[in-house]
């Protein structure tokens, strides 16, 4: 849980402070005055606050980490500074620069955000790589959702094609789009090819279940055991796999409904060891584990590996980036059906996305994605975003006139209502989710 917080933390004060240093660098490109550079506000009083000699800027750290600010002199924001604005306008101010430079200046943040998730994507690339285990060679198969399993899946199935199109690379969101947005997806079942009917809802569907869509299918094989443990203490070794529980043939995800509703309770498992297969008597403790690792999924599968050299990765990086931003803007369709609203999340939502356990691959692949998120969600036409500033320079540009003061400072208003509610909405799905739901 802190391991996972202080990555949250962590990615927001990197992505805060690339989106900022683009809106300052063009505002001083422009000559124009900065007044204020903070990460996370700072309603009341800072955590952290200087001011270098001969600098019109104050640079400091906020306590409410909800984003961070330019305070850019003569800009009708978030700020509400109307004693400025009823002075009578200076040269080095927003408002008095041509409506080029205040474009500039506006669309900064977001340009570098998208910049940065490009860079980080690129930086990937060459450092890891890419590896991933084909579809079609998933012999065990896949295991399948509720919301997955009612259209026709069945866990096992391996995935072949979507519309006629092989499904032979990597699971990744491009393949699961092939098959969400399919109207016939086909399965490998018994040997036999079987075609599957897509229902026109299925992404919804997906979302109302909130269990995804499917996952690798994995059998139960012993990686190492806890010492003391209740699997240490069954007899258990690594490499053993289990086979049965109580007579009930398991895969892995099986033995962890198995365990969770047999606390305290012994059970009857059959392990292969070998080419040995023996009965062992297990009892999961209060909490319903056995306290063991496994195998993860190389052990099963030998992944397709790609290695670029540092040019290599650059196109491999953007490529990826633009891929995840037009999928993410393509989502956003759901977010107006049924079901859609309700898979809003909040902080906890995000925070969620990093592991409990630090790893650096995860957690730039995260930073670079909500990146993505930010640059999109800024650029919208709402006032108080990034993009209200945009949409109101564009109309100026059209029409040769600016929108009145009060006009731009009730829009800000109405804007700053309609995130804050929004922001309100999400996290308050998250709780519901956390705590209420079954």
């Amino acid at each position: 849980m802190l391991t996972s917080l202080f990555q949250f933390f962590l990615s927001l004060m990197i992505l805060v402070l690339v989106h900022e240093f683009g809106h300052f660098l063009f505002a001083r490109i422009c000559k124009i005055k900065v007044e204020k550079f903070y990460i996370f506000f700072n309603p009341g009083f800072s955590l952290f606050k200087y001011k270098p000699k001969n600098s019109d800027t104050e640079y400091g750290i906020g306590w409410l980490p909800l984003g961070g600010y330019v305070k850019i002199a003569g800009m009708v924001d978030e700020s509400m500074d109307r004693e400025q604005l009823a002075e009578p306008e200076k040269e080095y101010e927003y408002r008095s620069h041509p409506a080029w430079h205040r474009l500039l200046v506006s669309v900064a943040g977001v340009v570098f955000n998208f910049i940065l998730a490009l860079l980080i994507y690129s930086f990937i690339a060459f450092h890891w790589g890419d590896a991933y285990v084909p579809l079609n060679s998933a012999t065990y198969g896949m295991e399948f959702s509720k919301a997955a399993q009612e259209v026709g899946f069945h866990d096992g199935d391996v995935l072949h094609s979507a519309d006629g199109i092989l499904l032979d690379g990597a699971y990744d969101d491009a393949a699961f789009r092939s098959v969400v947005e399919a109207r016939t997806v086909t399965v490998r079942r018994n040997g036999t090819l079987v075609d599957i009917q897509i229902p026109s809802d299925f992404m919804q569907r997906l979302m109302l279940g909130r269990e995804g869509f499917a996952s690798f299918r994995l059998p139960f094989v012993v990686d190492s055991v806890m010492p003391n443990a209740p699997a240490a203490k069954a007899g258990l070794r690594n490499g053993d796999r289990l086979l049965a529980i109580n007579g009930t043939p398991v895969f892995r995800s099986d033995c962890s409904s198995f365990f969770s509703e047999s606390k305290g309770k012994a059970l009857s498992v059959s392990v292969l060891r070998g080419a040995d297969t023996l009965s062992l008597q297990l009892t999961p403790d209060e909490n319903g584990r056995i306290c063991v690792y496994m195998k993860p999924l190389s052990y099963f599968y030998t992944p397709v590996e790609i290695k670029y050299g540092f040019f290599e990765s650059f196109p491999v990086g953007i490529s990826k980036g633009v891929s995840k931003l037009t999928g993410y803007v393509g989502d956003m369709k759901y977010l107006f059906t049924k079901g859609g609203g309700e898979s809003l999340g909040g902080f906890l939502t995000i925070m969620s996305l990093f592991p409990a356990d630090f790893d650096f691959h995860i957690f730039w692949e995260v930073t670079a994605f909500l990146s993505l998120i930010l640059a999109f969600m800024n650029i919208l036409p709402i006032p108080a975003l990034d993009g209200g500033h945009v949409l109101f320079i564009l109309y100026e540009i059209v029409f040769k006139s600016k929108p009145s003061q009060k006009f731009m400072e009730l829009a800000l208003m109405l804007g700053m209502f309609f995130v804050l509610a929004l922001l309100l909405y999400a996290n308050t799905n998250d709780v519901i989710r956390t705590f209420f739901s079954k």
